[in-house]
């Protein structure tokens, strides 16, 4: 992956330039605040947290990111990790590969994380981190599920769908982030992958390529809110953290 003389170094992008309609009109989901404070910030907080990242890359709205960069300086984190503002592009897709292009040659590890996971625990990103630094080229976090899913037959405007299948629960995962990858194999991935073939996440442009991606448990409290009732589960989780952990 990289000089054996020299420290790998990690670092997060962390794209948050969506508008987040789910959650209703107004403020850019990841400005939306949880507990008093943007869940962005909680998603930096999350990513600093861990002593393996050395630096955070923030992806804004286009016409927003000197008010990220502002508010994110509001929130100052540990000084041994870096934290860098840049502008968005129109798909989620654009924005990784103008987060990626930011980072520096020294970086051999690079994590990508929904801003909408403000409450990733610090252990499942050094889960992930340790992955890719033991040589998996992709690791993603991941829970089993606990609903039978059916595969359908979409039918427009909420008719009633024919149900085509049955996929065994048992082989199936519902992935999280951070998601890790060897940095120069997720620019490859960016590089050579069209946004919609059959990708849904950075982990799935990986696969595009052919090379292999693993997982590593995840946490339930890596959910990812984006609709309100995730809120409300958010603030409780937060609630919770404070008067048990000392959480800020």
């Amino acid at each position: 992956m990289s000089d054996p003389s020299r420290p790998v170094r990690t670092a997060a992008v962390i794209p948050a330039a969506g508008r987040g309609v789910r959650l209703g009109p107004g403020t850019p989901k990841a400005l939306r605040t949880l507990g008093g404070t943007p869940m962005l910030v909680h998603a930096v907080r999350a990513m600093a947290a861990s002593r393996a990242v050395s630096l955070i890359v923030v992806v804004a709205p286009p016409e927003g990111a000197a008010e990220v960069s502002r508010l994110l300086h509001e929130h100052p984190l540990a000084e041994r990790t870096e934290l860098e503002v840049v502008p968005g592009g129109e798909t989620r897709q654009e924005s990784v590969q103008l987060g990626l292009a930011a980072l520096p040659d020294t970086i051999d590890v690079v994590l990508v994380h929904d801003a909408a996971r403000p409450l990733v625990p610090v252990d499942t990103v050094d889960t992930v981190v340790a992955a890719v630094r033991a040589g998996a080229p992709a690791v993603v976090p991941a829970l089993p599920l606990a609903d039978t899913v059916k595969q359908v037959d979409p039918q427009p405007q909420g008719a009633p769908e024919p149900v085509v299948g049955t996929p065994e629960r048992a082989l199936l995962r519902a992935v999280q982030t951070p998601q890790g990858f060897d940095l120069a194999t997720l620019r490859k991935a960016h590089d050579t992958v069209v946004e919609g073939e059959g990708a849904t996440d950075d982990a799935g442009l990986v696969e595009r390529l052919g090379s292999p991606v693993v997982v590593v448990p995840g946490h339930e409290e890596a959910f990812k809110v984006t609709r309100p009732l995730d809120l409300v589960l958010a603030e409780a989780v937060l609630a919770r953290r404070r008067a048990t952990d000392g959480y800020v």
